[in-house]
């Protein structure tokens, strides 16, 4: 550590607190300062990463003025004259609670002024009313259930409870199939947090699951309860982080982030759906894994950290085996709920039938769409891949429409008659109606997107109520809390989409889920794919059938001996991971070893392609058990005008128990500051455990 600054410039001294509640406590700053070391970035990224940006404890909601009419007034006051008091007294009349003085402009003008004068000879009360954030929406609806909980659920409930009073750092993976009352749980082990004066961080991986499980905990929390996500604007995202500071909230549910909140005391940190990608920070530094931050965080605080699953990640998974992670389970659907029943359609047979080699939808699962509406009862069908058409093709010489600033295909959107690429956001519009290679007109739209598909199924169907939820239909928590909203009511019939619409979700009247093309993911070359793969399907089939009525799937795919598919269709999640076990630990890769990325990125190609082997060159000799891959292009080599290329470290656990070798082996021959000002236009970033290596 430096004893004199290297700064020249004036140092002034602290003249007073600018915020009288402080923003940060000693177990946050414990937090950044492990991220810090953990994930390779400087002290300041860190902080970055949990302090909101351009926070503000000045910022209050917007207050309204309200009126109410007092007990008895005395009516005479008013002067024959004065017919718009008259007016406003004979409206409130018919009101129970305050309303809002602006509300009366339909009745008088001027209804502040109006009000005020009828305050002033007693016959009103004026008072404030606090305007919440538009986002908390979402809590407007609290969601009410009587539950009767089975014996799998109070033998969980009973374990939890005894941690929770042992106040010790107590890491859980609950593993319950679909449907078998997962939230429920949540919800009593936070009550009994909150009974001890301690708050609770409920993580959610998908901001469509916030509305259903933020109404559970309003039902049972009330206002204790809020929501923290990227849909939050800034003024909203200030004010709730005062309200925590505060301790005016114990119940934060919310994404990734929301790992980070101030809560007072904290007692329980919960991550629902725990094996999904969206709880990894990918860009910017640092890139941090929301499951491993929790993790941290309890042992801080001593907390118990639930993380919860029907598929829960390989690693978790494997860490309950070797006693690394206390097992709980739910092996039975919540209220005597039946497994869906799985049918598997070769899609190959049905093309050949039909002689339509883009053929979508199977004879099953369209009888199965008609069987459902018949009997008034719900849809989901899955596609996860937006827009119309993924590629665009000309029939002559093949030549395909890219994107001209990243190594992918752009896709056409038929909502707007565009062309779109899904990494860099480029849009050409309208698209191109010659190829421009050969110039040939012959263009084709190939592959199936989520708007081809809602053609086709409100074609199909016409006389059905279909919605489409997917980022291009739904842009805002409004959007996303609406469209669920109608279907839990009944207002839609069909609900597709990508896998937003896949998990976490509880719809009584959804009896069947169609799976378009299960095949999506299935070959990117990716250690993770088929895992990825099967938990979508696994989740997607789980939304069908919760309650009385025995759900059915229709899983569609080209490939139906794929080992990945067969596992799938048969809900069997304990054999397909023992071979993915197998696979991992004959190949090295997690969770049988730590594993990091280093990624070289810049404009210039060649530029890239000397730093990545300069750096590699620079590297210590490594140590028994590290594996180093590369430096090789990544799968998108280029996105955004920029050249990608990664070298992979992998370093058996066996070898290195922690992890600690390879972070020494990193921080030795990685200097990034140094790296950043020698090697121009070169980008290194570090990835610790990352979740993808495309």
């Amino acid at each position: 550590m430096r004893k004199k600054t290297k700064f020249k410039g004036r140092i002034r001294e602290i003249n007073y607190l600018v915020d009288e509640q402080p923003i940060l406590n000693e177990s946050l700053w414990k937090l950044i300062t492990w991220i810090s070391d953990y994930y390779l970035v400087p002290i300041g990224k860190a902080a970055t990463a949990v302090l909101p940006s351009r926070y503000s404890t000045q910022v209050k909601p917007k207050v309204n003025k309200t009126v109410m009419l007092k007990k008895s007034p005395d009516i005479s006051l008013v002067t024959e004259r004065a017919t718009s008091q008259k007016n406003v007294l004979q409206y409130l009349s018919h009101k129970i609670t305050p309303i809002y003085i602006h509300e009366l402009n339909a009745v008088v003008k001027n209804p502040h002024q109006v009000c005020t004068r009828l305050a002033e000879i007693g016959l009103v009360d004026i008072g404030e009313e606090s305007m919440l954030p538009a986002a908390t929406g979402f809590l407007d609806e609290p969601i009410f259930k009587k539950i009767n909980f089975n014996d799998d659920q109070k033998e969980v409930i009973n374990q939890l409870s005894n941690s929770i009073d042992l106040k010790e750092f107590n890491p859980y993976l609950l593993h319950g199939v679909t449907g078998s009352g997962k939230t429920e749980i949540y919800i009593e082990a936070a009550r009994k947090v909150l009974a001890k004066g301690k708050s609770v961080i409920i993580l959610l991986p998908e901001i469509s699951l916030t509305p259903q499980i933020a109404g559970r905990f309003r039902a049972a929390f009330g206002d204790t309860v809020t929501l923290w996500h990227s849909k939050l604007g800034q003024s909203e995202r200030s004010w709730i982080w005062k309200r925590v500071c505060l301790g005016e909230c114990k119940v934060i549910v919310g994404a990734r982030s929301a790992v980070f909140m101030p809560v007072k005391d904290l007692g329980l940190i919960v991550l629902d759906e725990e094996q999904e990608s969206s709880f990894k920070q990918e860009s910017p530094d640092p890139r941090y894994h929301a499951r491993e931050v929790a993790l941290m965080r309890g042992k801080i605080h001593k907390c118990v950290v639930l993380l919860s699953s029907a598929t829960p990640s390989l690693e978790s998974y494997y860490n309950e085996i070797v006693g690394k992670i206390n097992p709980l389970s739910l092996p039975r659907r919540f209220g005597g709920a039946k497994y869906p029943l799985v049918h598997v359609v070769d899609m190959n047979l049905e093309a050949e039938e039909v002689g339509n080699p883009r053929y979508i939808f199977s004879s099953l699962l369209q009888g199965k769409i008609q069987e459902r509406l018949d009997k008034n009862e719900q849809v989901i069908l899955l596609q996860n891949r937006r827009g119309h058409s993924p590629v665009v093709r000309c029939l002559d010489c093949g030549h395909t429409e890219m994107c001209p600033h990243c190594e992918v295909t752009l896709t056409y959107h038929k909502q707007g008659n565009t062309l779109k690429c899904h990494l860099c956001g480029l849009i050409q519009s309208p698209p191109p109606n010659q190829c421009k290679n050969c110039s040939s007109d012959l263009l084709q739209l190939s592959g199936i997107g989520t708007q081809r598909v809602e053609d086709l199924v409100k074609s199909t169907f016409p006389s059905a109520n279909v919605e489409r939820m997917d980022i291009d239909s739904a842009r805002s928590a409004k959007d996303i809390s609406q469209t669920l909203s109608k279907f839990g009511k009944g207002d839609i019939d069909i609900l597709l989409g990508t896998q937003m619409i896949a998990k976490g979700l509880d719809f009584e009247k959804a009896t069947l889920v169609g799976i378009i093309n299960a095949d999506t993911g299935l070959y990117l070359p990716d250690f993770r794919a088929g895992e990825r793969v099967f938990q979508l399907i696994y989740q997607a089939s789980g939304r069908a059938g919760r309650r009385k009525k025995q759900g059915e799937v229709v899983i569609q795919t080209y490939d139906k001996e794929n080992p990945v598919i067969k596992a799938a269709s048969k809900l069997d999640l304990k054999k397909y991971y023992n071979v993915l076990l197998s696979e991992r630990k004959s190949l090295n890769y997690p969770p049988f070893s730590w594993i990091a990325k280093v990624e070289f990125s810049g404009k210039s190609k060649q530029n890239v392609e000397k730093v990545s082997q300069k750096v590699s060159k620079v590297f210590p000799h490594s140590f028994k058990g590290l594996d180093i891959l590369g430096p090789a292009y990544c799968y998108r080599e280029r996105i955004r005008d920029n050249w990608r290329m990664q070298i992979v470290f992998k370093s058996n656990k066996d070898k290195d128990a922690s992890g600690k070798k390879l972070h020494t082996f990193l921080r030795k021959g990685l200097n990034i500051d140094d790296m950043k000002q020698n090697q121009k236009g070169v980008r290194i970033t570090i990835d610790i455990n990352p979740v993808s290596l495309l």
